[in-house]
């Protein structure tokens, strides 16, 4: 992905300074026709909500996505065909330049990016989000709507035949006998912000109430996979975790791995926190990071740390007091 993304970056500096423009044009040409078949494949057959081209930056729909790339294909193609007539925007050693300062920049960001938070969160949980607002639903707002399909056997083939609550045969007991119900979602309605966070108990209590009206600060360690986790920064994780703790502040760490998981993960670590369960995507989607910490004060989140820049007691309390 990583590698794909820095390729249609580079392709895309080329044809905007005109660089290796020849090479340039054909990438171009050949990953638009490859994406153009893929999206409209996609978008009739709908195996995904939506591509992901722009990440969560800008949420469109496979259809839109399969609309967009044929404007996109039209330019290329135009691209492609008078590429030996296409105008610089820059003299040639100062197009050079642009290029490779261009490709310097998006490595460094990338780079930065992998070993820490990305500058610019476009996910539902970014820093100021108050979670228990942004899992409401405002008053009048569109409710799901249901379809019944109702599964009738027919007696004499034998078949079993789907009908809706215009026609099925409630009545025609003589040919038809009732075999199931199902209801089939139409409409979802209004789609809250956050609608898929949980921190569930081992005996799968969901307590999230708990923390998320907490007017202390709450200390959430996300680690979605325990057995991936990275483990360079635990020493600064259990100093924190401690110091929290001696305070009597919550200090708790989500994750998706199993029960029998987190106490052995506890004893390797000698860890002082509990363990509490999420879904591993809605874990992924909290922090970029594996593990990472998010920390909450009334429900809203105040400050988001990567691995890497775990903060010491003294640390975290100097960070508050800028706030």
């Amino acid at each position: 992905g990583i590698l794909l993304a820095f390729l249609e970056f580079a392709i895309g500096v080329g044809l905007l300074f005109n660089l290796r423009l020849k090479l340039s044009s054909w990438l171009a040409f050949i990953f638009m026709v490859f994406f153009t078949f893929l999206t409209l494949w996609i978008a009739i057959y709908d195996p995904v909500s939506d591509c992901g081209c722009f990440g969560d930056a800008l949420v469109i729909s496979n259809w839109e996505t399969f609309y967009k790339n044929i404007v996109l294909i039209i330019l290329t193609w135009i691209v492609f065909f008078y590429r030996n007539n296409m105008p610089r925007i820059l003299p040639g050693i100062l197009s050079g330049i642009a290029g490779a300062a261009f490709i310097a920049i998006y490595i460094a960001i990338s780079v930065y990016s992998y070993n820490h938070l990305p500058i610019l969160d476009f996910r539902p949980y970014k820093v100021g989000v108050n979670i228990s607002e942004a899992m409401s639903i405002p008053e009048g707002a569109p409710q799901p709507q249901y379809e019944n399909i109702f599964y009738y056997k027919n007696k004499k083939t034998g078949n079993t035949e789907r009908f809706t609550e215009e026609n099925y045969p409630w009545e025609d007991t003589l040919n038809y006998e009732f075999d199931n119900l199902e209801s089939v979602l139409v409409d979802k309605g209004y789609e809250p912000l956050i609608h898929d966070f949980t921190i569930e108990t081992p005996e799968g209590e969901d307590i999230i109430d708990f923390f998320i009206y907490d007017e202390n600060y709450v200390f959430l360690l996300i680690a979605y996979d325990l057995k991936k986790t990275n483990t360079k920064s635990q020493e600064k994780i259990n100093e924190l975790a401690k110091w929290a703790i001696d305070r009597d502040l919550s200090f708790i760490c989500l994750t998706s791995s199993l029960p029998d998981e987190s106490d052995k993960f506890a004893q390797d670590h000698q860890v002082s926190y509990e363990f509490f369960n999420c879904d591993e995507i809605t874990l992924k989607t909290i922090i970029r990071s594996n593990p990472g910490l998010m920390i909450l004060k009334n429900g809203t989140i105040v400050a988001k740390y990567h691995y890497n820049d775990i903060p010491s007691p003294e640390e975290f309390q100097q960070n508050i007091n800028k706030q």
